[in-house]
């Protein structure tokens, strides 16, 4: 893969998309940026400063700088702005996200842009939706309570996958309930308290 600008790539998993990219650019002139907290995995204004110091460090060879992050905060963005527009010499920016939303559209006009996500079948929901109690609730949010905001998107969809198989029928109010719930994903909530609120709304939906 031959990269020669600054570029956008939004994919299904980013540690599985550096595997096939990395091995196409030179070892010693990349520089990969991005939250080393796996739970979070947030691009933050203190990865953006990083980044602009590092392309501000002279290079006689093209150097890669690759920002990548399940979701980047408007702050951080807004900061990359300059650079990205007038990129030092011998500098080639990388983003690379699971989301193309967590973009804003003066990031996206600045750089190509690739969508490389291809549909995966998503994992079938292990409780049984009809039955579930509390108890089984809790014992699955214990389980649960360090996942990512990935691995949390994924149980959402699942979820709602699971009930609509299982033919339960929910109010215009409840399936907001599954659309908040991807919106505070993206805005840090914990994993355990989104998941709780949905299956807790299924439940008190069984039992009415």
């Amino acid at each position: 893969m031959q990269i020669n600008t600054n570029i956008i790539f939004v994919c299904n998993n980013i540690d599985e998309f550096l595997e096939t990219l990395l091995p196409t650019l030179p070892k010693h002139f990349v520089r990969i940026i991005r939250n080393e907290d796996s739970a979070k995995d947030e691009f933050l204004i203190a990865h953006s400063q990083i980044a602009i110091k590092e392309a501000y460090l002279a290079s006689n060879e093209t150097k890669y700088i690759l920002l990548c992050g399940t979701s980047f905060r408007k702050e951080a963005q807004n900061s990359l702005l300059k650079i990205l527009e007038e990129s030092p010499k011998n500098i080639i920016f990388i983003m690379v996200t699971t989301s193309k939303t967590s973009l804003l559209p003066t990031i996206m006009s600045r750089m190509s842009y690739k969508y490389l996500k291809t549909k995966k079948t998503l994992p079938d929901f292990e409780l049984d939706l009809r039955k579930i109690t509390i108890k089984d609730i809790y014992d699955f949010l214990k389980q649960n309570q360090r996942i990512s905001k990935v691995e949390t998107k994924i149980l959402i969809e699942s979820i709602f996958n699971k009930a609509t198989k299982e033919k339960i029928r929910f109010t215009e109010k409840e399936l907001d309930t599954f659309s908040n719930a991807s919106k505070l994903v993206e805005l840090n909530s914990r994993p355990v308290n989104i998941l709780s609120v949905i299956l807790l709304t299924i439940l008190h939906k069984r039992n009415k």
